[in-house]
């Protein structure tokens, strides 16, 4: 199991009182899986996938990422744990408009203070389509090549998981489908592991599995679902919600 939640628990103090974000979800993400997580806005989609991630610290239960307890390490040791086996991407792409594509790809080596191959950097850019891009910085690139250099950072580092939240959200239909398209690739022919927040039946139905998520907690899952039948469960459940 490359990933295990276990009664995973996270609450926030608000002026109302307590808000209970995550309630007892206990989940696990096989290796060479590709994962959708849904539900309502306010359910606990993103907090899931922060914790999941070491973003953020569960109030109560654990988080094994790669047979490593994430709530065993300390500060320094986590955010190494993060860098070398977590892998991120972001609705906003959040690249360093000052970079080059290669030179974002490598940040997180650089800041780890080791020394980025520049054959490695650019035989993950070639696996994104991006090769021939490697010197334009953001501004120079679209939304759906930004965001392609965004997964290529994230896979830089050969992470056991890439987590990734609402990644297409900013996107055109049409780009959306590449980048989808292309992390689908990700599972199928090198393996990786995928978890993806997404409210786009469409985008959920790249996936292997959909997890729905109501009030925090995990109240059903569809496998091998077309867009159609992940809109009707969604219409469904948010009726009832």
């Amino acid at each position: 199991m490359t990933v295990f939640l276990r009664e995973l628990r996270k609450t926030y103090e608000a002026t109302a009182g307590t808000v209970t974000a995550l309630d007892g979800v206990t989940v696990g993400f096989e290796q060479s899986t590709f994962t959708a997580i849904m539900g309502p806005s306010g359910s606990g989609k993103s907090t899931l996938l922060h914790c999941a991630a070491g973003l953020e610290q569960p109030t109560s239960g654990t988080v094994t990422v790669d047979g490593t307890v994430l709530g065993e390490l300390g500060g320094n040791e986590l955010t190494r744990f993060r860098r070398d086996r977590i892998g991120f991407v972001f609705q906003d792409f959040n690249l360093v408009s000052s970079l080059t594509a290669a030179q974002n790809v490598a940040l997180p080596a650089r800041l780890a203070g080791r020394r980025a191959d520049a054959a490695a950097v650019t035989a993950v850019l070639d696996g994104v389509g991006l090769a021939d891009r490697a010197a334009h910085r953001p501004s120079e690139l679209s939304g759906g090549q930004q965001q392609r250099v965004a997964i290529a950072r994230a896979l830089f580092a050969q992470p056991a998981v890439v987590f990734a939240d609402e990644p297409t959200g900013a996107l055109d239909k049409a780009t959306s489908h590449q980048i989808l398209t292309l992390m689908r690739r990700m599972v199928d022919e090198h393996g990786r592991t995928i978890v993806l927040v997404t409210h786009d039946p469409v985008a959920a139905a790249v996936a292997d599995r959909v997890l729905l998520l109501v009030d925090g907690r995990v109240t059903d899952e569809m496998a091998g679902a077309d867009a159609a039948a992940v809109a009707d469960r969604m219409t469904a459940m948010e009726r009832s919600w």
